[in-house]
């Protein structure tokens, strides 16, 4: 299928747009979510070693074990990977080990070693992924559930495959978010209709494909909303937290060059700097963001008000589909290629045509159903927000009980003495200034849905 070849609601029944999501973009019912729940072990009894480490990582954190343990691996190889949730499954344990290693003691490991190097950067290849802990990693493809109906918004019945901490807390972090992607689900032929209705100008269609994208995003507030039932934020600060931190912008908590994967052979190696997880990396939130229309430019490291058009720096939100797997990146790309600007572009073309079919009415209720989205869309992002400052900001402020250096403070502020950063401002696990840029974005939300400007 052509980058630019849209998928059109008039030429396409819904089961077909469905099968060609699936087939094109591994697109499923729940969204970004894996067709298939994720393995919850390799079946080859040659991984047998890395499994064993992993389902005890909890207890080795504890004990302080878990680089002895680590270190006394063998150098894997990925030949015995056959299926694509083989190689998932392995991205996920070994994204694991990965920041367990960096960051399981009172000072973070500069050097990752050959053991989970080697295979690591194997597999990220062949996934087309960063050698991280990326939102894939702890969220879509890392969750079991026990719904008889394998109904994936259903949270109590979520559990994470694995977690740092062995918490309940942890847990529930991660399966907020895995019930959110399964909500989006049936929301994407939605969002597809509504840009494709708008292009051929049927305005009831696409009004009423966008009041269900605002119905969408309430229903996943509610579920953000949740986070508070089970995720203490004292646990998640000091104890889940430092453990999802990357390797860039992390030169307070002891990474100032990132980090060196160790590739075993007369020093052969490179230092590495990545972000750490994110939700930032979820693709069903740009998704949003592409289909309204939402521009975003904050670069998430410097002072929102340096960005310049001229400078043409990447932005943010850009730069982490990098992060998303590679189906899900050319889907964002499709979209953005198919209906360049979004439904906002679509809106402003409507009225900046006179000759355009559709009656007043029709084109009022369009433009009001759209900015009641988009306002439905940035009042989300004030719901991070509000949790941000509950989960982030406030621990932060108060003394660490746990024993031991905090890295969680250590890596939750930018360095000072440069000028592209703030001086000792909170820094979120991706790496970014955390308020500035979380309201930025809010706030560039906001702005696509007025006209008045």
């Amino acid at each position: 299928m052509s980058p630019c070849e849209p998928l059109p609601a008039t030429k396409a029944s819904p089961s077909d747009v469905s099968r060609i999501l699936l087939d094109e973009f591994g697109v499923t019912s729940n969204a970004f979510l894996p067709e298939q729940q994720p393995l919850s072990r390799l079946p080859h009894a040659y991984y047998a070693p890395w499994e064993a480490i992993v389902s005890c990582l909890s207890t080795y954190l504890q004990k302080h074990t878990l680089r002895q343990e680590v270190d006394r691996l063998p150098v894997l190889s990925t030949e015995h990977l056959t299926t694509e949730p083989e190689w998932r499954r392995a991205y996920v344990v070994l994204g694991f080990l990965t920041h367990a290693y960096v960051w399981g003691s009172d000072v973070a490991s500069e050097i990752l070693p050959p053991s989970i190097t080697i295979p690591l950067l194997s597999i990220s290849d062949h996934l087309s992924l960063p050698p991280v802990a990326t939102y894939a990693a702890v969220n879509l493809w890392n969750y079991s559930s026990v719904s008889p109906t394998l109904d994936l918004t259903d949270l109590d019945s979520l559990t994470a495959l694995h977690t740092f901490t062995g918490t309940q807390d942890e847990s529930w972090f991660y399966m907020v978010s895995v019930a959110m992607e399964a909500q989006g689900g049936p929301i994407i032929p939605v969002m597809l209709s509504a840009l494709s209705a708008l292009q051929h100008h049927d305005l009831p269609t696409a009004t009423e494909s966008i009041n269900e994208i605002t119905s969408c995003i309430h229903k996943l507030g509610i579920l953000l909303d949740r986070m508070d039932e089970k995720c203490d934020p004292e646990v998640f600060y000091h104890q889940i937290r430092p453990f999802l931190a990357g390797s860039k912008n992390m030169a307070g908590a002891g990474l100032p060059n990132g980090v060196f994967y160790d590739e075993g052979q007369d020093g052969k190696g490179e230092w590495r700097q990545y972000r750490g997880g994110s939700n930032g990396q979820s693709s069903l939130i740009q998704l949003f963001d592409l289909v309204l229309g939402v521009e975003h430019v904050a670069q998430g490291n410097a002072s929102p008000d340096s960005y310049s058009r001229e400078k043409k720096m990447e932005s943010f939100h850009r730069e982490v589909r990098g992060y998303m797997p590679e189906p899900h990146r050319k889907f964002l790309k499709f979209v953005e290629g198919s209906y360049p600007g979004g439904l906002r572009k679509g809106v402003e073309d409507l009225f900046a045509t006179p000759s355009t079919e559709g009656n007043d009415d029709e084109k009022r209720n369009l433009q009001e159903a759209f900015t009641t989205a988009t306002k439905a869309l940035a009042e989300f992002r004030n719901k991070h927000l509000q949790i941000v400052t509950r989960y982030i900001v406030i621990p932060s402020r108060k003394e660490n009980k746990t024993k031991g250096n905090n890295l969680a403070t250590a890596s939750s502020r930018l360095p000072g003495g440069d000028k592209k950063t703030f001086v000792g401002e909170l820094t979120g696990t991706g790496g970014t200034a955390l308020l500035p840029f979380l309201k930025q974005s809010r706030d560039e939300t906001f702005r696509a849905g007025d006209f008045s400007r």
